[in-house]
């Protein structure tokens, strides 16, 4: 229709230029006369002048025409719509079906002001899509690398609860691995004659240095057979308690001597034991640490009591420092292995032994701008975050980056210290875009 009206035109203008110039065919040289060429007289009669507003009238009704027309082919254009997936928005097409990964039906968007590259959200929006931005600055990035390692208990901090006596275990408070238990928390009662005979003993003197005159050397019997009984693992409000009630108890309470998590039972109830025999394992787990394991071109990034990052498996958004305190003087045997030990705190008892865990060493640092690795996005037209240009107003940028490790990114190219960006969210963003604008937010651009 565009090409036809342009020859149209053309074909008007030239046939004007024949009628004005020449008349027509045979023109001033022997034609009709022109119709809007004056008389003889040089006076403009009223036929050429109806003449002459006709053919005008025409010309602009063939320009009114035509300028439509293309208003309204760039009209459609504009508001051509797409199909896409909710759930998978790379899918797009010009027409409706189902998506060729979750097979649903594809959802009509309008693609006029995809060209802006920007999308405005409200306050409840972000907060229900965990938006949230933070201001750019520089900071510390290197080479790094990632360690493999396993999370064992801290074997300066493991009890181990054996028999003191000989005896016959009457009762047990805790009788599943794994119960967190408190320092001075009841552990078991025990029958055992040996203490039966201590107590008496204690008894015996207690009686003997309030009966017969507070003298030294009944002090020092008195002194003695308590110290026996707290040997064997009485406390001292137990002998109080004795002392008090002048009776001996058949079956004593034994207490945890520390806090921690019950990690082995070797007991049960009923069971004779042994003096020396191993009743319980008690792994205190305040601190925790990773054992992982060092090549030969790898020794040298780790040094003794130096800090590194330790992300464990299941918390990967929530890296902690560590410490080495441990580094393996010689290879282990037949292999060309150095073992490392990193000390973590774990006051809030989330890690346990057997977790893994990944030990990043950084070297080669440098200062520079960096963001976290899920605040860039990258697809089939390259990488780009999102700028809060102003509250709420998002738009996208496109960028280059360099140096990247599991948590962090460099941007080389692209963003600007004290810029506000996208950090948590971004592909939230990025489908929220497509979604509602039916393209992909940097198509267009030019970097």
């Amino acid at each position: 229709m565009k090409v036809l009206s342009e020859l149209k035109i053309k074909e008007m203008k030239n046939r004007l230029k024949r009628i004005f110039y020449h008349g027509e065919p045979g023109g001033l040289n022997g034609g009709t006369p022109s119709l809007f060429l004056p008389s003889d007289n040089g006076i403009f009669t009223k036929r050429s002048i109806l003449n002459l507003a006709f053919i005008f009238l025409i010309g602009v009704s063939l320009f009114s025409c035509n300028g439509k027309h293309e208003h309204s082919q760039e009209q459609i254009a504009k508001e051509k719509s797409t199909y896409t997936c909710p759930m998978h928005p790379q899918v797009i097409q010009d027409n409706p079906g189902t998506c060729p990964i979750c097979k649903m039906d594809l959802v009509k968007v309008n693609m006029a002001s995809s060209e802006s590259g920007e999308i405005m959200l409200s306050q409840s929006q972000m907060k229900l899509g965990n938006i949230t931005t933070r201001k750019v600055k520089f900071e510390t990035m290197g080479n790094t690398t990632i360690l493999t390692g396993t999370l064992k208990a801290n074997e300066e901090a493991v009890e181990i609860i054996s028999s003191r006596v000989v005896g016959r275990v009457e009762k047990l408070y805790l009788k599943e691995v794994g119960q967190m238990i408190r320092e001075n928390q009841p552990l078991y009662e025990i029958y055992s004659e040996p203490l039966l005979v201590l107590q008496r003993e204690y008894l015996l003197a207690h009686q003997q240095y309030n009966e017969l005159g507070k003298q030294e050397r009944y002090l020092s019997f008195l002194k003695a057979a308590e110290k026996k009984l707290l040997l064997l693992g009485m406390t001292h409000e137990q002998l109080q308690q004795l002392a008090k009630d002048k009776k001996v108890e058949a079956r004593i309470t034994f207490l945890a001597p520390a806090s921690g998590i019950v990690s082995e039972i070797n007991v049960r109830e009923g069971q004779y034991v042994a003096e020396g025999e191993k009743l319980y394992k008690i792994e205190n787990l305040d601190k925790i640490w990773i054992e992982a394991q060092l090549y030969p071109g790898e020794v040298s990034l780790a040094k003794q009591e130096e800090t590194v990052k330790v992300v464990v498996n299941g918390y990967e958004n929530q890296s902690v420092d560590g410490k080495i305190v441990f580094l393996s003087p010689e290879y282990g045997n037949g292999t060309q292995i150095i073992s490392m030990r990193v000390e973590i705190l774990n006051k809030e008892k989330k890690f346990f032994p057997g977790m893994q865990a990944n030990v990043v060493l950084t070297n080669s640092t440098k200062k520079t701008i960096a963001l976290p690795t899920d605040a860039v996005i990258r697809d089939q037209q390259g990488k780009h975050i999102w700028i809060e240009s102003e509250e709420g107003v998002f738009e996208s940028r496109m960028v280059e980056t360099g140096l990247e490790n599991f948590d962090k990114v460099e941007i080389t190219e692209g963003l600007h210290e004290n810029e506000t960006v996208v950090v948590s969210g971004a592909y939230l963003l990025y489908s929220e875009y497509v979604l509602k604008k039916g393209g992909t937010p940097i198509a267009g651009h030019n970097h």
